[in-house]
């Protein structure tokens, strides 16, 4: 898919890719302290990340950790049926929303503007309405009908589909939940208007808005 075809382009014009940088892996506590102290937090203040803090949440989430991965394939930080990598991040900022490519390590502009309320589901808006960043899990289903990896037959089955797509998307909000756990960032893993998101970011038949997962500091108390 051409993702910089996805909105006018005139809406676009000041909205650049971001170039994250590269994750820096001796930061943060060890995964036993991170486990310890993984848990949700609502109350998220409206504070901006760091660009390197960014660039590292998104890396753990699913970004790439090896060239060679199952089948041949790129390896991610997060696994996912026959390597399928069926699940797209989409990052909503202050700016617009992007979509993560994980193989390049960017953020690319999909929609200009703040939608950050979109990806928050109905009746949730008084918790962490202020997060600078919200994750937003997409399935593209078509990634599972047409893996590179072990074609079985559960692939192509609308169940199994479904089965495997909303586990996969756990173990990446798991990551996050451990990154923020072992930064002291707040994380909460909850619903979004997936209809909206649907239409704003025009998306095809076989691509499923899931979830959405806000990331930010917590509030002092």
């Amino acid at each position: 898919m051409d993702y910089n075809k996805q909105e006018d382009p005139a809406s676009l014009k000041n909205l650049q890719p971001i170039v994250l940088l590269k994750p820096k892996l001796d930061k943060g506590k060890s995964v036993l302290k991170a486990l310890q102290s993984r848990k949700t937090i609502r109350e998220i203040n409206n504070k901006k990340l760091p660009l390197q803090v960014l660039s590292n949440l998104l890396w753990a989430a699913c970004g790439v950790n090896r060239k060679k991965g199952p089948f041949g394939i790129y390896g991610r930080t997060a696994a996912t049926a026959s390597n399928s990598q069926e699940i797209d991040l989409y990052v909503a900022l202050q700016e617009g929303i992007y979509f993560y490519d994980a193989f390049h390590h960017r953020l690319i502009p999909i929609v200009a503007g703040d939608l950050r309320a979109l990806a928050i589901g109905h009746g949730q808006k008084n918790f962490g309405d202020k997060a600078p960043i919200r994750i937003i899990y997409i399935a593209d289903v078509n990634k599972l009908s047409n893996t590179s990896g072990y074609q079985e037959p559960g692939l192509h089955d609308p169940e199994i589909q479904k089965s495997y797509y909303y586990v996969d998307t756990g173990l990446i909000a798991g990551n996050v939940y451990l990154f923020a756990a072992s930064h002291g960032l707040a994380s909460w893993f909850h619903n979004c208007d997936k209809p909206a998101l649907t239409a704003k970011l025009k998306l095809h038949s076989d691509q499923k808005v899931l979830f959405g997962q806000s990331v930010g500091y917590p509030v002092k108390k």
